[in-house]
């Protein structure tokens, strides 16, 4: 045996309960009261902590191209920072480029990422161009074991109704899901025009732009088009009531709708565009009004919300710097890789949610919904991607204690209550105690798969 973790409580997506997780070859072999430690190189004492399965991200944007910039973690600063985070596995965003096929836009990303990142990883494509034929590209991509991709509504390369509706039969065709960025993108640049025209530049004109409505009407029109395909859809960083209520009534209509929402949406609200750094938290969609926040934690509660992503895409202060005087030039996209875990838990250390809704959003449903059959749980056969988690230890977030390459997070101050420990990624120890310990190149590209 490698490592036996002792006298923890482990905790799944439905039960917490004291054992011992036995780790072999980087798989879970055993778990149960009372293992045999005889011979084994690593015992580990988890007395009084939770042992959790690693968390998926599967929402970031890493060393992507925006607004005449590139996100400021790359593919190792990146995954460094999730690993500090009790986060085992991201999903990265592929944007491809028009006249590309979807599976060589993966292989270029892959061959960025695959000597950089820390912890294991797949991605999903951004669907950008399905001309002369690379719509049916996207079965190619099924099948080389990246089945996810994603449409925009909203920004220059964003879909039209008549492409997406396209991309949905072709998933439909070939066992694809389809995930969406749902803004109105005529709306949002009619208000952004008619603000600056004003003289309205600051970073509170960027909510204004995309208020809950511009949101939610397109959460409603993506529903209805997959609703007319009968074919799963996936809603990605969901942050407004009208889209909320527009998932609920799809879920309890029978259709499989998946909605993912952020922490920051969970925290913030747009108050926080009035303030001096205001421009540090704009990002796409935006913090909503209270009534918006307070309908995702009940969405939550209700099982209405799936999943708990990131939307990691950092940008440093004097890139924001660049919208001071115009809102519309401030780059879309906020740290918290490394916050998400933490946040999550502490959540339930605070008893607002179970732990074990904790994991289930920020772990298992994730693999369950995109296809990561080893990953998602402690269970036998499993990658050992497992974090010990102390819930009696209080953590301040600062930048300064944050493993991020960003000058600043929108998350600074904040305490959490409760906070790993120690994160094994294929049970090789990658972080400890607020210190780094994996390497440049360890993660590995998972396959993932639907059927």
């Amino acid at each position: 045996m490698d490592m036996i973790i002792k006298n923890g409580t482990v905790v799944t997506d439905s039960e917490m309960f004291k054992a011992d997780v036995a780790v072999k070859d980087g798989k879970i072999v055993s778990v149960g009261e009372n293992l045999c430690t005889e011979g084994c190189e690593n015992i580990v004492n988890a007395e009084g902590k939770l042992v959790l399965p690693g968390a998926i991200d599967a929402h970031t944007h890493l060393a992507m191209p925006f607004g005449g910039t590139i996100s400021s973690d790359d593919y190792f600063a990146g995954t460094r920072a999730a690993a500090c985070g009790g986060t085992t596995t991201v999903f990265d965003f592929v944007l491809q480029d028009f006249g590309e096929s979807m599976v060589d836009a993966v292989k270029r990303r892959d061959a960025l990422c695959a000597g950089n990142a820390a912890v294991d990883y797949s991605f999903h494509v951004a669907v950008k161009d399905v001309t002369n034929g690379l719509i049916d590209t996207i079965e190619d991509c099924v099948k080389f074991g990246v089945p996810s991709f994603k449409v925009f509504m909203v920004y220059d390369f964003g879909v039209t109704d008549g492409v997406f509706y396209q991309v949905l039969e072709k998933a439909k065709e070939c066992g694809a899901l389809i995930a969406v960025h749902a803004e109105n993108n005529e709306m949002v640049n009619m208000f952004t025009k008619k603000f600056l025209s004003e003289g309205k530049t600051s970073a509170w004109y960027h909510y204004l732009s995309r208020p809950e409505f511009v949101e939610g009407e397109a959460d409603e029109r993506a529903i209805q088009w997959a609703k007319a395909v009968d074919v799963p859809l996936y809603i990605v960083h969901l942050a407004n009531k009208q889209g909320v209520d527009a998932v609920t009534k799809a879920k309890d209509e029978g259709y499989t709708i998946y909605a993912e929402t952020c922490p920051q949406y969970l925290e913030f609200t747009s108050d926080v565009y009035k303030r001096e750094d205001g421009r540090n938290f704009v990002c796409s969609p935006p913090m909503k009004n209270e009534e918006s926040r307070q309908s995702l934690w009940e969405a939550i509660k209700r099982g209405d919300i799936d999943t708990i992503a990131t939307d990691h895409c950092p940008f440093q202060s004097y890139e924001k710097d660049w919208g001071k005087d115009d809102f519309s030039k401030i780059p879309n996209g906020c740290a918290g890789i490394e916050n998400m875990y933490p946040y999550m838990l502490s959540a339930a250390n605070e008893g607002k949610i179970p732990f074990t809704k904790a994991v289930e959003l920020c772990s298992s449903n994730p693999a369950k919904i995109f296809g990561c059959k080893n990953k998602g749980s402690l269970s036998v056969g499993k990658d050992a991607d497992i974090v010990i988690y102390d819930p009696s230890v209080d953590f301040t977030i600062t930048n300064e204690k944050m493993h991020s390459d960003c000058d600043h997070t929108i998350w600074e101050g904040i305490t959490v209550h409760g906070y790993p420990v120690q994160t094994y990624s294929r049970g090789k120890l990658v972080y400890e105690n607020g210190e780094f310990k994996g390497e440049k190149g360890w993660g590995e590209f998972v396959k993932c798969s639907l059927k």
